[in-house]
């Protein structure tokens, strides 16, 4: 079986849910696995007023026993907080509520769209599921596939790289041991100079009612060589990152390795030599590729990164039309973030962690984790 997930859930509705199916039995779980890695979307400068009501953490309501998984579904759910005081009139489940509509759509959301398609004048029945807080199930199932992937040596982090006009200098690759305390900085950047005029830009933008994007890079260690597949485009290992990450909210753009900048220089720039010794075996001193061949993992760190738009919600609303009655006014203003790249970035984690994980599970198989281990072991003997 596949290995899939799907979540459900409105913003301000009782929870989140995030189901994934196709694990294979006997994988250990901690309840940290999961919940470390919601606590850390919550974190980042700029953020807005609801990661102070939030502390989230799942519950498992099936798949799950003595800390390890069954094989069949595992759910999670995460359970919104803010949801008492919404519950009675604007996201009442059962009864009807007096409750106005939101006519007034938001640019760079939605809204619009989302009212045409679904014939509702009623923004809130777009936006609650379109929310950047439907991520948090994700992150849930991003850390799942995290502990899988780590089982047999692989690793992942996140840091950011831009936040408006400050930006990291492209240097050498990060290593491992580099984001020892990445989350401990308030923008989580590795340039602690850099991090001091990210948080300056996020300041400069709120006290201008603004908002700011930016990009962070997600990085995979240890990556087994052979994930993916060059026979069919839909099995190439950069186009299913790529809409991983395009599929988060308010994701614009996504690079592999050096990305755009391959466009600009020569081939013999371009491309990672490959060498062999005894001790390494089949390497790469370069990284250009970002550990991708061919839409496959070729053993050396996977390296993608994504650029977040600003957000959508501005404390100064942008010019919008109102859809009932078609006049001009500013659009509907709900409590947003001023920054959240940060967190995408750890979002980012997640969505390459499962594609990484369904790779994975779709070469090697298994009903069982030692079943899965067997297959591995053979393979990197093979490797040998």
């Amino acid at each position: 079986m596949a290995l899939t997930y799907r979540t459900a859930g409105e913003s301000h509705g009782p929870a989140l849910i995030a189901v994934v199916e196709g694990l294979p039995a006997g994988l250990e779980l901690r309840r940290e696995d999961v919940d470390d890695d919601l606590a850390r979307r919550q974190l980042g400068y700029g953020r807005g007023g609801r990661m102070k009501i939030e502390t989230d953490r799942v519950t498992v309501k099936s798949g799950l026993r003595h800390g390890r998984t069954l094989g069949s579904p595992l759910t999670m759910e995460i359970p919104n907080l803010d949801f008492p005081n919404w519950s009675e009139d604007r996201m009442a489940v059962w009864d009807p509520a007096d409750v106005d509509p939101i006519t007034l759509p938001r640019p760079g959301h939605a809204d619009l769209a989302g009212m045409q398609k679904y014939e509702t004048t009623d923004r809130r029945n777009i936006l609650e599921r379109a929310s950047a807080r439907e991520t948090a199930a994700r992150v849930a199932a991003g850390g799942v596939a995290k502990a899988l992937l780590r089982r047999y040596g692989m690793e992942i982090r996140s840091h950011v790289v831009r936040i408006g006009p400050s930006a990291v200098v492209d240097g050498a690759e990060p290593s491992l041991e580099d984001f020892e305390g990445v989350d401990e900085s308030p923008v989580r950047c590795l340039d602690p100079e850099m991090a001091k005029k990210m948080v300056a830009a996020i300041k400069a933008a709120g006290q201008d009612h603004d908002t700011v994007g930016g990009v962070f890079e997600v990085i995979v260690f240890g990556p087994l060589p052979g994930l993916g597949s060059h026979v069919s485009g839909d099995r190439r290992l950069d186009g299913l990152l790529g809409q991983a990450m395009l599929g988060i909210q308010a994701i614009k753009g996504v690079e592999i390795g050096a990305g755009f900048e391959l466009g600009r220089i020569r081939g013999s720039e371009a491309h990672d030599e490959i060498f062999y010794d005894d001790e390494q075996g089949y390497h790469r001193r370069t990284n250009r590729s970002g550990g991708l061949e061919g839409g496959m993992t070729h053993g050396a760190p996977l390296v993608v990164k994504a650029v977040m738009k600003p957000i959508s919600t501005l404390s100064r609303p942008l010019a919008s039309v109102d859809v009932a009655t078609k006049e001009e006014r500013a659009a509907f203003k709900e409590r947003s973030d001023i920054c959240a790249v940060p967190a995408a970035a750890v979002i980012g984690e997640a969505a390459v962690a499962f594609v990484l994980a369904q790779a994975l599970i779709e070469k090697f198989g298994g009903d069982s984790i030692a079943q899965l281990d067997a297959a591995i072991d053979r393979y990197r003997d093979q490797l040998d």
